[in-house]
């Protein structure tokens, strides 16, 4: 067993509300391993989940929504 971390990019569009998405995510293999949570990419574009480890960062280039 690999001790890496999975990093995961997301794209702009992938995001729910301002700069949020979800792990577990639709992509993984036994997406009920964990409960449910939010990770913030709002800030710095980059955000780690508490339970499996896994980091969501955007991908280079894309955008976060402006707020309106």
């Amino acid at each position: 067993m690999s001790d890496k971390k999975d990093v995961v990019e997301v794209l702009a569009s992938d995001l729910q509300g301002p700069g949020v998405v979800f792990c577990p995510n639709p992509k993984m293999t036994l997406w009920n391993q964990h409960p449910k949570v939010y990770i913030d990419l709002s800030h710095g574009g980059e955000g780690k989940c508490p339970y499996c480890g896994t980091v969501y960062r955007l991908k280079a280039g894309e955008k976060m929504p402006s707020h309106h």
